[in-house]
C-alpha cells in the first residue's frame, strides 16, 4: 500500500516520449480504412483526419508518423489572454477519469500554496487583502472540491506551477469559480472529455492527455500503465462525481456519437465571441511577475529525495547557495545548475559546465583590485569577458569555443565546491561500463557554426581514443546540433541552420558506440517529453534533455541505458 507521502506525489509528471519507430509507419487498417471518411484529407498533405466531432478531431501526420488530438477552430479554450495552461489541464482530466482520488489528495498536498493563490485572486479582484483563514479564503478552497471540472483545472494549474513556477497572471480566473465560470474552460474539459472518451472506446488509441499513441504495433502493448486512457480503464468512479448530464453524455458518447452541449457549462465558439475576446486580448496587460520572484511565497510540498541510479538533470539555477534535490546515486549534471555560489560536498557524478556557471564562479566583491580576482585578470583584456562581469544574458553569442582556458578555470572552480563530482570540461569518464563525454558547449553558437563543429570534431576524434566498442554518451548543455536536440521546430529559440554540417562527424557516430546523447540549456518542460529516439547516421539513439522543476529532480537514465544494453545482447 502507498505512504500518504507517495500518494500525494501521484506521479503524474512521469511523461514518456516514445520512439515513432513504435508507431507503425503504415496505419492500421482500423484507422487507415477511415482517410476517405473525411473529404479535407483529400487537400490535406500531411496532417490526415482519423477521427473528429464537433469540437476535436485525431490527426496523423504523415511526415513525423506522429498521432494528435486537437480542437477544431471554432471552440476556445480560455478566454483567458495568453492563457499558457492547456496542455497541463489536459492532462489533468485525464488522471481524473482514471484516478480521482489520487487526484484530490494531490491538490490537498498542496493547500498551503493553493491558499496563497485564492489571496491574491481575491486581492486582484477586490484590491482588499485577506488571510489564508478568512471566510473568503476557504469558501474558495471547498469549491475546489464542489465542480469536478473545477478540481481538474486547479490540478491543471499546480501541475504547470510545479512544472515552471509560480503563476501571476490573472489569478481569479484560474483559482475563484465565480470568475471561472467566465473563461469558457469548464466547457472545453467537459468537450474534451467526451471526445476523449470516445475516441478511446471507438479506436485501439491510448493517451495520457498530452501524447496520442496507437494502441497496438505489431500486436504488442509498449506503453500501457495507470497514467494512460484505453477502452480498458475503469473510468466509473470518476463518471461517478462529474455533473449527471456531463456523466450521461460521455456515457452516451461511447455507444452514440451526436452529442448535445450541457446547459451549465457554456462553450466560448470563436464565431461568437470571437471578436470580443480578440479586443480583450489586443488590449490585454497580463501584470505578470518572473516566477523565480515569487517562490519566496510559496512551499515546495513535493519529495525532494530523488531515488533514480542516474540521475540526469540541468538547469536548476538555485540562487539560495543549496541544491533544492536529493540523490545519493550517480547524477548527470548538465550545465546551468547555479545562479549562486553553491557547495554541495556530497552529491556524486559528472558535471558539465553551463552557461550561468561561467558568472556563477566569479568573486562577489565588485572590486577588481581584490586578491579573489586575481586568477580571472588575464581575462580582463577580452571583450567578452567584459560582458560576462557586465551583463551575462549580452555575452552568450559572443563566448569562445570550448576548447578556451576560461573553461579550465571554471571547471578548478566548480570541482571545488563539488568535491565528488568529476566536472568534465572536453574530458571523460567510465561509469558501470558506460563511457560518459563531456563537451564544453555553453550555448549554441549558431553563427560560428563552423567553428564549433571544428570544435566537437576534433574533441571527439580526441576523446573516443579509438576504442570503438565501449557504450558512449556524450553530454553538453548545449545540444551539439539540431540531429540531436529535444528543441522542437516550433520553438522561438529553434534555429534551422544549427544542424551538423560536418559529414566526418557523421562518420565518428556511424564508426563509434555512440548510444545517445544528453542536453539541456532549452528549458523544455517535462510535460513535453524527456527523451526521444532519433536516427542519425545510420542508428538509432537516444537523446535526452531533463530541466529541473519541483515535480521533476531529474530523469532516470537506466531505462535507457538498459534497452541498449538488452538490444546488444
Amino acid at each position: 500500500m502507498k505512504s500518504n507521502k507517495e500518494k500525494n506525489s501521484l506521479s503524474i509528471s512521469k511523461q514518456t516520449s516514445f520512439s515513432p519507430s513504435r508507431v507503425e509507419t503504415i496505419l492500421p487498417p482500423k484507422l487507415a480504412s477511415r482517410l476517405d471518411l473525411y473529404p479535407e484529407n483529400k487537400r490535406r498533405p500531411v496532417n490526415k483526419t482519423i477521427f473528429k466531432n464537433e469540437y476535436f478531431q485525431l490527426t496523423y501526420n504523415i511526415k513525423e508518423n506522429s498521432l494528435n488530438v486537437s480542437s477544431i477552430g471554432d471552440l476556445v479554450y480560455s478566454a483567458i489572454p495568453y492563457d499558457t495552461a492547456r496542455n497541463y489541464i489536459q492532462r489533468a482530466a485525464i488522471q481524473y477519469l482514471l484516478h480521482p482520488e489520487e487526484v484530490h489528495q494531490y491538490i490537498r498536498s498542496h493547500k498551503v500554496n493553493l491558499e496563497t493563490y485564492l489571496k491574491l485572486s481575491i486581492f486582484q479582484m477586490t484590491n482588499k487583502r485577506v488571510n489564508k483563514n478568512s471566510a473568503k479564503v476557504i469558501q474558495a478552497y471547498n469549491a475546489i472540491f464542489e465542480d469536478p471540472l473545477l478540481e481538474i483545472q486547479i490540478l491543471g494549474r499546480l501541475l504547470q506551477h510545479d512544472e515552471t513556477g509560480a503563476l501571476s497572471a490573472n489569478l481569479p480566473g484560474k483559482f475563484l469559480f465565480s470568475e471561472n465560470v467566465k473563461t469558457g474552460i469548464s466547457g472545453y474539459v467537459s468537450e474534451y472529455l467526451n471526445f476523449i472518451v470516445q475516441l478511446t472506446q471507438e479506436l485501439p488509441i491510448t493517451t495520457d492527455g498530452k501524447h496520442v499513441y496507437l494502441l497496438e504495433t505489431n500486436g504488442k502493448d509498449h506503453f500501457i500503465s495507470d497514467k494512460h486512457l484505453t477502452i480498458e480503464s475503469d473510468i466509473q468512479p470518476a463518471l461517478d462525481l462529474l455533473p449527471q448530464e456531463i456523466k450521461q453524455r460521455i456515457e452516451n458518447s461511447i455507444i452514440v456519437a451526436k452529442q448535445t452541449t450541457p446547459a451549465n457549462n457554456k462553450l466560448l465558439l470563436r464565431s461568437e465571441v470571437g471578436k470580443e475576446l480578440s479586443e480583450v486580448r489586443k488590449n490585454y496587460n497580463a501584470h505578470s511577475v518572473d516566477p523565480r520572484e515569487l517562490e519566496q511565497y510559496f512551499e515546495n510540498v513535493l519529495p525532494t529525495e530523488n531515488p533514480n541510479v542516474v540521475n540526469v538533470v540541468s538547469d536548476i539555477h538555485t540562487i539560495d547557495g543549496t541544491l533544492p534535490f536529493n540523490n545519493k546515486n550517480f547524477n548527470i549534471l548538465v550545465g546551468d545548475i547555479a545562479d549562486s555560489h553553491v557547495v554541495n560536498e556530497e552529491i556524486k557524478g559528472l558535471y558539465v559546465i553551463g552557461n550561468h556557471e561561467l558568472a556563477a564562479v566569479l568573486p562577489d566583491s565588485p572590486n577588481k583590485e581584490d586578491q579573489e580576482w586575481e586568477k580571472w585578470t588575464p581575462f580582463f583584456k577580452n571583450e567578452w569577458f567584459k560582458e560576462l562581469m557586465r551583463n551575462p544574458d549580452d555575452s552568450w553569442d559572443k563566448l569562445p569555443t570550448g576548447n578556451h582556458i576560461y573553461y579550465e578555470c571554471v571547471k578548478v572552480e566548480l570541482g571545488k565546491r563539488f568535491p565528488k563530482v568529476n566536472v568534465l570540461n572536453n574530458s571523460s569518464i567510465v561509469h558501470n561500463g558506460i563511457r560518459y563525454i563531456g563537451l564544453t558547449i555553453p550555448v549554441a553558437l549558431v553563427k560560428r557554426k563552423k567553428e564549433q563543429q571544428k570544435f566537437i570534431l576534433n574533441s571527439l576524434n580526441y576523446l573516443l581514443n579509438n576504442d570503438y566498442d565501449i557504450p558512449t554518451v556524450i553530454v553538453s548543455h548545449a545540444p551539439l546540433f539540431n540531429e540531436l536536440s529535444m528543441l522542437s521546430p516550433k520553438s522561438k529559440s529553434y534555429k534551422k541552420n544549427y544542424v551538423c554540417s560536418d559529414p566526418k562527424i557523421k562518420q565518428l557516430f556511424e564508426e563509434y558506440n555512440i548510444i545517445g546523447a544528453i542536453h539541456g540549456h532549452h528549458h523544455i518542460p517535462a510535460s513535453s517529453g524527456r527523451y526521444k529516439m532519433v536516427e542519425f547516421a545510420g542508428k538509432e539513439r537516444f537523446v535526452v534533455c531533463s530541466i529541473y522543476s519541483k515535480m521533476n529532480t531529474g530523469f532516470e537514465l537506466m531505462s535507457l541505458l538498459k534497452d541498449e544494453k538488452q538490444n546488444k545482447k
